[in-house]
């Protein structure tokens, strides 16, 4: 379809202009610039007046460009498996206890079929990355490792997702086990996680991960401390281990939840070692919230870690998902944004702290997934792009998108039709597109 001369949506197998967007560099700085998209899915050239003979140019004028989301966490092995699995309890281990049961039955199928509905529900609400945790264990053995590595490989041109070899220990499961199946399950994974708090032996338990991860070169994910007991926190244990298999810089510290029931000082001793050995944090504000403090008698805590000193204090922190739909978290729509709400509100960020959101949800997870020259509003990169009639970034987590177009390694993949806001006098006009 052609208006004035222009295309408005790119045709299959050729290189396109994004003309006239307002081009989100960082956080703090926007920019008019054109995009070059080529034929490969990747940013060729970024800048004003850029052009290509025999490129389309679809016209985006007014409209602001900002990278596609990242969601660091998630676990679409368990994803709307909710009314096959009950929680009455509420509580982490009558989650874990029941998505136990259910996957010793649940085939490799149905764990494709789950997935690839959180999946595209995601790619549909702008997040292009995720990070899975999938279960390894003696009750769900490599189903769901295996499912989610064929859908790795038949989504890759439109969603990069890693995985993480989640070794879960559980009562009874011995770790002979677990050491005896872990290469195996590393080498079909991206990244080696556990969850050390629930080993009966946490620190061989822990010696195990760390250990794969050192002999495949592979980083490590860890759901760590997800609980409220100051009197038993693996911290220490967890940096004498990274220091001892060099794992400086590619260790990830999920949840960390204890430490909002540490007190000061502790807290800050364990900060200066994440500061130290550039060790990144992922907090998932739906699951703690749901889950962590139903045992209190008076004023509930909220259950998340320390997310606005490790903001302000210069840790790497991100916010994600977790699980959506399932006994760990009832709901969920597979929207970051939507969970960059609950994390300012429940992380006590203030209104003037949007932009340090957005910032949890694209460039700050995206070093944690190690993506590197794959992401961001660069050349080179994968054209990974949310197109959206928002004013600026704080708008956009604020509130959302009115109209949004989402691009997947350079092709659209979704778009919502613009839906006028009356009174609204921030709105940028919305260009077509």
């Amino acid at each position: 379809m052609l208006a004035n001369g222009n295309v408005l949506h790119p045709r299959a197998g050729r290189a396109y202009v994004l003309r006239g967007g307002r081009i989100v560099v960082s956080a703090d700085e926007i920019r008019n610039a054109d995009i070059l998209v080529g034929v490969d899915g990747r940013i060729a050239r970024i800048g004003e007046g850029v052009s290509d003979p025999g490129a389309d140019i679809v016209d985006i004028s007014g409209r602001l460009v900002v990278s596609g989301l990242v969601d660091a966490h998630q676990h679409l092995d368990k994803t709307g498996v909710l009314r096959f699995t009950p929680n009455p309890s509420g509580t982490l281990q009558g989650a874990r206890e029941a998505f136990a049961k259910y996957a010793r039955n649940a085939p490799p199928d149905d764990i494709t079929r789950r997935a690839e509905r959180t999946m595209a529900r995601c790619l549909s609400r702008g997040t292009t990355a995720i990070r899975s945790h999938v279960n390894v264990d003696k009750d769900a053995g490599f189903n769901g490792i295996e499912a989610l590595s064929a859908l790795r490989d038949s989504w890759a041109d439109r969603l990069t997702l890693q995985l993480v070899a989640f070794m879960t220990p559980h009562p009874g499961q011995d770790l002979e086990w677990l050491e005896a199946n872990i290469d195996a399950a590393v080498e079909k994974a991206d990244v080696v996680g556990g969850t050390p708090a629930v080993a009966e032996d946490p620190f061989r338990y822990m010696d195990i991960l760390f250990g794969a991860a050192a002999r495949h070169g592979k980083p490590v994910d860890l759901h760590l401390d997800e609980h409220l007991n100051p009197q038993r926190p693996l911290f220490d244990a967890v940096f004498d281990r990274v220091r001892k298999f060099g794992l400086e810089g590619r260790t990830v510290l999920s949840h960390v939840s204890v430490l909002s029931a540490m007190p000061r000082d502790a807290f800050e001793r364990v900060r200066n070692e994440i500061l130290e050995l550039d060790l990144g944090v992922v907090t998932l504000p739906a699951a703690n919230l749901y889950l962590q403090g139903r045992d209190a008698d008076m004023l509930p805590p909220r259950g998340l870690t320390r997310v606005a000193e490790l903001v302000r204090a210069g840790v790497p922190i991100a916010t994600a998902s977790d699980n959506i739909q399932d006994p760990f978290v009832p709901t969920g729509a597979g929207d970051m944004l939507e969970i960059g709400r609950w994390t300012l509100l429940a992380g006590h960020l203030r209104g003037d702290e949007l932009k340090t959101v957005y910032s949890m949800m694209t460039d700050i997870p995206a070093r944690l997934m190690g993506l590197g020259a794959d992401y961001g509003l660069r050349e080179g990169a994968f054209a990974d792009l949310l197109v959206t009639d928002c004013a600026d970034v704080d708008t956009l987590v604020a509130g959302g998108a009115d109209a949004m177009t989402v691009i997947a390694k350079g092709k659209p993949v979704f778009d919502t039709a613009s839906r006028p806001v009356a009174g609204d006098e921030h709105r940028q006009p919305a260009g077509s597109g």
